[in-house]
């Protein structure tokens, strides 16, 4: 259960902003086939070729169902295109007797980057503690792929509790279970605003970015505070995701439903036309 206690840590002297590489990553979630997928994956990296997106400039990575993750990794490879990985989520075990479980290492054969851990559907919709998020973390790292960690708090934590004390609270028990060098993303997705049409205000997604990458201060160092990427999540669409990338604190989004919108996904992958003309 997550420790509540958790104090925000103050802000200090703010950290330089670094050269973090904004991450749009799109979770389709319980959605699409095999050829489905593969249709989508052809069809956005038709679309982003046309808009000439520049990948050094925005990663964009997709999160297929597990029975899509060969599809289109072979895809990618053949086509040679500039997509990234991701898998929904990683057991925490090795291997053995886990009826149902995906290893990391079996993800890794598949040349998945990101895994997804502790996503709010995960915690609360299968009852995974803190623990087991630290645990699959551990083992995503363990296999050279990279864990998403996802925080949030539901409408009755940020009633009772604040803005950031419970993803704060969240983040510190999942680091617990890694190597002070490891790499990872943190995704913040308030409950009360996934897949709700209402989502965070620029300024609510910055506050909670910024407490955590305090804390990430306080956790891993100055280093590494500033280059750890910090995601937000919530009914992101193309209308809002402009103000979201023009906080210091925020490198991206982790996109839902809008993912699956091939159209609208591009739209929001281009979020520097947007900010730059904003």
């Amino acid at each position: 259960m997550t420790n509540q206690n958790t104090e925000v840590p103050e802000i200090r002297e703010p950290l330089p902003q670094g050269n973090r590489t904004p991450l749009i990553a799109g979770n389709w979630k319980m959605n699409l086939d095999h050829l489905q997928a593969i249709a989508l994956v052809q069809k956005l990296a038709w679309g982003l070729k046309d808009v000439r997106h520049d990948f050094s400039e925005a990663e964009v990575a997709v999160f297929p169902p597990f029975t899509d993750l060969r599809s289109v990794q072979t895809l990618l490879a053949a086509d040679k295109l500039s997509l990234t990985l991701g898998a929904q989520d990683v057991s925490p075990h090795e291997s053995g007797a886990y009826t149902g479980d995906i290893s990391a290492a079996m993800l890794a054969k598949l040349d998945v980057r990101y895994a997804l851990v502790g996503h709010s559907e995960r915690r609360h919709g299968h009852s995974e503690s803190d623990d087991t998020v630290g645990l699959k973390a551990r083992a995503a790292h363990a296999a050279g792929i990279v864990p998403m960690i996802c925080v949030g708090e539901t409408a009755e934590d940020l009633e009772q509790h604040g803005a950031a004390a419970i993803p704060i609270a969240q983040l510190t028990a999942a680091l617990a279970h890694l190597p002070q060098d490891a790499e990872f993303v943190v995704a913040y997705e308030p409950v009360w605003a996934i897949g709700s049409g209402q989502a965070a205000t620029p300024e609510q997604a910055e506050e909670v970015a910024r407490a955590l990458r305090e804390h990430l201060r306080e956790l891993r160092g100055d280093d590494r505070a500033v280059a750890i990427r910090v995601l937000y999540g919530g009914s992101v669409a193309s209308q809002n995701i402009a103000g979201f990338m023009r906080q210091p604190n925020i490198d991206g989004a982790l996109i839902g439903g809008a993912s699956l919108k091939v159209d609208e996904f591009t739209r929001i992958i281009q979020f520097k036309k947007h900010v730059t003309a904003g």
